[in-house]
């Protein structure tokens, strides 16, 4: 059963187009991921289908009372509102009534609340209330939500999580989500691609993850240039034919542009020639000239890299029987205790919550351990990749987040204008000119990585360096760091980042 059809949809932002006539379809029982490299229109897409945002020209289709549900990209305020709160508003007004029964039962202090509770528990009732709210218990249970606990107690994976119960509650047709494994470990990781593998409705998401879209996708859509390519099959698969094609346009586009010369040529040649010239090739002339000024190269890759510091002392940081809890609070590490040496390259696993990015602080410094010692080694120069990106300013354009008030910026040594070496990090003029506040996911991922190595280092410290990059800069990401000399320590849940850079 088709649920969604979009027929020659077109979008632009400014001149140049998002989305040119492109058409596909989905139905029940498929897992779609929608690919390509950040700014091609991949979250764009996901607006469309679900209504909320406008497309130029074209059609878009749904399905006589299509319910869709969605995983946002971006993470819930972290307030005082419960997990049983939040995940209960994917039933909208249900889900409001369900909230308040349960805030009235605990808190009654007179019978006016009494009588308040009676009156919802009513519309409950009438409204199948009762049947929803187990719907909401069993997956806060699926995926370890503690109801009570306040959003802003948890952490950012736990949220990705709270988010995606609220989607799943909803009982969708299709489900829509948009990076989806962000922020969760890789247990989470596993048990998200069982409940879809299990799912009946319609999947349509947008993942930087090659494992699980290798595990879970049936069929890839990419967005390259405003358009689709549509492939039947799985990632593997979509690989081997995506290069396949990228060297077919190559040479089709190689032989485009002699013939284009070939004519040019001809047009210019002597009197004799134009007396005699055929009207009809110059029309074509024409014509291949307007084909080639409307055709969009390829963007290319990234060209990352990190400016080379001095070496560091051979022990890096050395952890003696370290504990720490926040005051108050539980005990997150004890007694740990371990070696970093130069030229390591270390992966730190664990489930959200379990103190991994507290470990980091504790390393850098930022925390002091309860108990045990830290010993830092001698010449070290760290970047530290913050998975929440508190080192940009949302307020301030790209150039002024990297130049800081300059125009140029030192890079190995030598002096670079700051458009130029942003340049390198796929911002054109026009978007480095931008406040941060207004980019995507990937972008700042990508600024971020930028303004780190403006500096040269001897000790990388990534948390979740991979969240919203493309998949073409992530593997370049790997490249820079597999020959990179220093040492690296990286907190990640991406498990073809981790095998491939990790030693």
């Amino acid at each position: 059963m088709t649920l969604l059809k979009l027929t020659q949809v077109s979008l632009a932002y400014g001149a140049t187009p998002l989305l040119e006539e492109v058409s596909w379809q989905i139905t029940r029982g498929e897992r779609v991921c929608i690919i390509g490299r950040n700014g091609t229109g991949k979250s764009s897409m996901l607006h469309i289908v679900k209504g909320s945002r406008a497309h130029d020209s074209g059609e878009v289709w749904r399905a006589p009372g299509l319910k869709i549900g969605e995983l946002p990209q971006e993470l819930p305020v972290a307030d005082e509102r419960t997990v049983f709160d939040v995940v209960a508003e994917g039933l909208d007004g249900v889900g409001e009534l369900l909230a308040e029964f349960n805030h009235l039962s605990q808190n009654i202090t007179n019978d006016e609340d009494l009588n308040k509770m009676m009156h919802v528990q009513q519309e409950l009732e009438a409204r199948d209330g009762w049947r929803l709210q187990q719907l909401v218990d069993s997956t806060l249970s699926r995926l370890q939500l503690p109801a009570d606990k306040k959003l802003n107690e948890l952490s950012g994976g736990w949220h990705r999580r709270v988010l995606l119960a609220q989607a799943l509650v909803a009982e969708p047709d299709l489900l829509l989500l948009d990076e989806p494994t962000n922020h969760l470990d890789i247990g989470a990781i596993a048990w998200l691609e069982d409940a879809l593998l299990n799912f009946t409705g319609a999947v349509l998401f947008i993942t930087h993850d090659r494992a699980f879209l290798q595990n879970l996708a049936t069929r890839i859509i990419e967005l390259d240039r405003g358009h689709l390519i549509d492939w039947d099959g799985d990632y593997a698969s979509f690989l081997v034919h995506k290069e396949q094609q990228l060297a077919a346009e190559e040479t089709a586009n190689a032989l485009f542009d002699k013939k284009l010369a070939q004519e040019e040529v001809w047009i210019r040649q002597g009197i004799k020639a134009r007396r005699t010239r055929n009207e009809g090739r110059v029309r074509e002339l024409k014509a291949l000239r307007v084909e080639r000024s409307q055709r969009r190269e390829r963007q290319g890759a990234a060209n990352i890299n990190i400016g080379a510091a001095e070496k560091s002392g051979k022990q890096v940081i050395v952890v003696d029987k370290v504990s720490f809890a926040h005051k108050g609070g539980r005990e997150l590490i004890k007694d740990f205790s371990m070696v970093l040496q130069r030229g390591d390259r270390i992966g730190l696993l664990g489930a959200n919550g379990s103190g991994k990015t507290t470990l980091l602080k504790l390393l850098l410094g930022d925390l002091q351990p309860t108990k045990g010692t830290i010993e830092v080694g001698t010449k070290l120069e760290v970047a530290y990749f913050d998975q929440l990106r508190h080192q940009l300013d949302p307020e301030k354009t790209v150039i002024e987040n990297v130049g800081e008030g300059s125009d140029t910026i030192m890079i190995n040594g030598q002096s670079k204008h700051v458009l130029s070496y942003l340049g390198d990090f796929l911002f054109s003029p026009q978007r480095a000119r931008t406040p941060v506040k207004a980019l995507s996911g990937g972008e700042r991922a990508r600024l971020l990585l930028a303004k780190l190595f403006t500096r040269p280092a001897n000790l990388l410290v990534l948390d979740e360096p991979t969240n919203d990059l493309d998949v073409e800069t992530l593997e370049l990401l790997e490249e820079v760091l597999m020959e990179f000399k220093g040492t690296v320590l990286i907190v990640s849940h991406d498990r073809a980042f981790l095998d491939n850079v990790v030693t």
